[in-house]
C-alpha cells in the first residue's frame, strides 16, 4: 500500500502535469466569492502499473464549467492537466477542466475493487497524528474501520458569517458581464442537516472517531426529500448512510481528507461499500 510508506514527498512539483485519474469522491459545495461555490473532488492517480498517489482537484465550479467540459461522474477515469496549488498539501492540484476527457468508467465494484482494495488503510489515528505534526503529510486516504458504533444527524446551523459574505459577495458580482454565461445564479443553500459517523480503527490506541460528511451525495439526497419532514427526511437519510451502505453485508471503507488550515482535522468525503465476496 502507498498509504503505508508513502506519508508525504521530499518535495513538491512545480510543473503542470497530465494526470489520469481515477475519481472516487465529490464533496458537497462551499461558498466562495470568485464563484459562489466550489467543489473539491479527489481520487487516485493512476500510473502504468496502477494508482500511484492520492489527488484532490481543486477548485471546481460545476456551474461555471463550459459547455464544452465533459461532464464526469465519482468512478469516472480521467485525464486532465493540472498545475500544482499553492498549498502546503502535496495531493492538492489545480485542474484546467477545458482539457478534461472522460476516458472511461468503472461501473462494477469488482474493477473497482482491483485498483482500491490494495492501497486502503486501517488506521485513522496514524493519519491525523502525522498530519498534525506535519502539515504536508498525507492529506487524504481510504481507511478500513475496525467497528462503526453510531450514525446521527443534526440541524445544519447556517452559513457562517464569513461563508454568507461569501456568497453575498458573488451574487452582487453577478451583473457583470464577465458572469453573463452562468445559467444558474441561485445562491448556494445550507443543507438541512449535518451528518456524523462514529467509529474506531484498528490503532490500538484508538478513543474512536466522529467525523463529519462533506459528501456531495450527502446533500444531494437531502434535496431530493426536501418536501419531506424532517423525521422522514432523517429517516430516509439514515437508511440510506447507515442501514444500506454500512449493512453487515458490506466491506465499508470511508474516503477521508483533512483541511488545509487544520491539518488533523479530517472528515469522511464518501463511503466505499462493495458487498463482501464480490
Amino acid at each position: 500500500m502507498f498509504g503505508d510508506t508513502v506519508e508525504h514527498q521530499a518535495e513538491k512539483p512545480r510543473e503542470t502535469a497530465h494526470l489520469r485519474v481515477l475519481i472516487t469522491v465529490k464533496a458537497a459545495p462551499n461558498p466562495s466569492l470568485a464563484y459562489g461555490e466550489t467543489v473539491c473532488v479527489a481520487g487516485v492517480r493512476l500510473g502504468a502499473l496502477g494508482p500511484t498517489g492520492w489527488i484532490r482537484l481543486y477548485p471546481i465550479n460545476f456551474r461555471h464549467l463550459p459547455a464544452a467540459t465533459e461532464q464526469f461522474k465519482k468512478y469516472d477515469i480521467v485525464t486532465v492537466e493540472c498545475t500544482p496549488a499553492g498549498e502546503a498539501r502535496f495531493e492538492s492540484w489545480r485542474p484546467n477542466m477545458s482539457t478534461l476527457h472522460v476516458e472511461s468508467s468503472l461501473p462494477a465494484w469488482r474493477r473497482r475493487q482491483e485498483l482500491l482494495d490494495p492501497i486502503i488503510d486501517d488506521s485513522m489515528c496514524c493519519l491525523r497524528r502525522n498530519a498534525a505534526a506535519d502539515a504536508t503529510a498525507r492529506s487524504l486516504a481510504l481507511v478500513r474501520p475496525a467497528e462503526i458504533l453510531g450514525f446521527r444527524l443534526e440541524h445544519h446551523p447556517g452559513w457562517s458569517k464569513d461563508e454568507q459574505s461569501k456568497i453575498d459577495g458573488y451574487v452582487n458580482q453577478l451583473g457583470f458581464e464577465v458572469f453573463e454565461e452562468v445559467q444558474d445564479k441561485t445562491p448556494l443553500e445550507a443543507p438541512r442537516f449535518r451528518g456524523f459517523y462514529r467509529w474506531r480503527c484498528a490503532d490500538p490506541e484508538c478513543g474512536t472517531h466522529e467525523q463529519s460528511i462533506i459528501d456531495w451525495e450527502f446533500v444531494a439526497l437531502q434535496q431530493h426529500l426536501h418536501d419531506r419532514s424532517d423525521a422522514d427526511a432523517q429517516a430516509a437519510i439514515r437508511t440510506r448512510f447507515f442501514e444500506e451502505m454500512c449493512a453487515p453485508d458490506r466491506q465499508v471503507a470511508f474516503y477521508v481528507g483533512n483541511q488545509a488550515k487544520r491539518p488533523q482535522t479530517f472528515s469522511i468525503l464518501g463511503v466505499y461499500y462493495p458487498k463482501k465476496g464480490s
